[in-house]
């Protein structure tokens, strides 16, 4: 569920949104080649975690979950406000 939730958001994202009050950065439509990375960085960590889930080996799913959170404060710390 979270592996397919992590690959909405990025719809909502369109050069219209930019004039939508948001706690968007401008950074989100002015460097988009780092947003995107981020974006992909953080769907990719989701997806390492979904598989680490499925094996049900806890010490493999902290280090995902570590690994995936990071990548979404990374992303809220660079372009949310």
């Amino acid at each position: 569920l979270v592996e397919t939730l992590s690959k909405l958001p990025w719809a909502g994202f369109t050069a219209d949104s930019e004039k939508v009050k948001s706690k968007a950065k401008s950074e989100i439509w002015t460097d988009q080649p780092k947003f995107k990375q981020a974006s992909e960085t953080m769907m990719a960590e989701v997806a390492k975690l979904n598989a680490a889930a499925k094996t049900g080996n806890l010490d493999q799913i902290k280090a995902a979950f570590g690994n995936a959170a990071g990548s979404c404060k990374a992303c809220h710390d660079a372009f949310r406000e």
